[in-house]
């Protein structure tokens, strides 16, 4: 089984600058951290969670009996992989670099890796995807909803942190996916785990009633509830929204900075990117210097970095440690 690799907090801890995580650094959103703090931790949650699936239900304009709650993105990832294995799937579909947990999961229950999406009996888009941050393929979403046996699941983690252009899938062929929606990313609250998913409009009563079988009771606590319901406020969704005018203007600083010093940087719509250094980095140098940056080599790309857009203070912290490396051999 291959380890789970991800940015953010470590075995050295949280780093003061850290460009490895996708979470909006605009945040924590203010609204959302004081909800978070005032939620009753006296008392379980209600288990069917009614009243936060109807707010869930009418931000997104879906009926309440489509959404489920989740202990996390990661956690429906396994949760969606074992449901599917136990109605005979055996082969999975994911793009070339994504999420490692879709993986992950396919290993957990022996299910292999296809390239060919016909071949496949459940496949994971994601748009933006991570870590290019790039849109999905239009053309390969339609071939796999297009398939009658596949279930498909679009992971939505970054579609609110989307800086430019449109969504890939269509309004009607996402209401054919199985929608996956984790906003702790957009409000800058990963530490607070949990999630939510908007079943297909096609997707009978079985396949819903299987899925919350398969979930824990109290899938999420009092916190990750609260978080989930101020999600649904008209003020904190204007909070993400202003905080994509600030992550737009760091992410073009970045931008600027890695090109000043002959990074080769791939173009995305999010506030993360991947780029490739002009020689190799001194991780360690770095580290100490409390930076953090994701290596994407388990994404499959050896010698690329995924980086976030960062406040400016932050910006200032990875040109001098850039700036005091000693040069070494030019990558090719």
């Amino acid at each position: 089984m291959s380890p789970r690799i991800h940015g953010g907090t470590d075995a050295l801890g949280a780093a003061r600058w850290d460009f490895s995580s996708n979470a909006n650094a605009c945040g924590p959103c203010p609204l959302v951290l004081e909800q978070v703090h005032a939620a009753d931790a006296t008392h379980y949650p209600d288990p069917g969670y009614w009243h936060l699936r109807e707010h869930l239900a009418r931000l997104h304009e879906v009926d309440p009996g489509r959404i489920l709650i989740a202990g996390s993105a990661s956690e429906f990832i396994q949760r969606f992989t074992a449901w599917r294995f136990r109605e005979g799937a055996r082969r999975v579909w994911m793009p070339e670099h994504c999420y490692g947990d879709y993986a992950h999961a396919a290993q957990a229950w022996g299910l292999p890796r296809v390239s060919q999406p016909s071949a496949a009996d459940m496949a994971w888009l994601c748009d933006p995807g991570s870590p290019l941050g790039q849109n999905e393929s239009p053309a390969m979403a339609s071939s796999l909803l297009d398939l009658p046996w596949m279930a498909v699941v679009l992971d939505a983690a970054y579609a609110p942190l989307r800086l430019v252009g449109e969504p890939a899938l269509s309004a009607d062929d996402r209401h054919r996916c199985w929608q996956m929606w984790s906003p702790n990313k957009a409000l800058g609250m990963t530490g607070i785990r949990g999630a939510y998913v908007i079943a297909p409009l096609q997707a009978d009563d079985a396949a819903l009633r299987s899925l919350e079988a398969l979930a824990p009771s109290w899938p999420v606590g009092a916190h990750a509830q609260a978080m989930l319901q101020a999600w649904t406020l008209d003020e904190v969704q204007d909070w993400v929204t202003d905080s994509r005018e600030r992550l737009v203007q760091w992410k073009d600083r970045l931008v600027q900075l890695l090109e000043q010093r002959g990074w080769r940087v791939l173009p995305s719509v999010t506030p993360y990117l991947c780029a490739r250094p002009p020689q190799p980095l001194d991780v360690g140098g770095l580290r100490e210097a409390s930076i953090k940056l994701r290596d994407a080599t388990s994404f499959g790309l050896s010698g690329w970095w995924r980086l976030s857009a960062q406040p400016p203070d932050a910006l200032a912290a990875l040109e001098a440690a850039l700036d005091r490396m000693p040069a070494k051999e030019v990558l090719s």
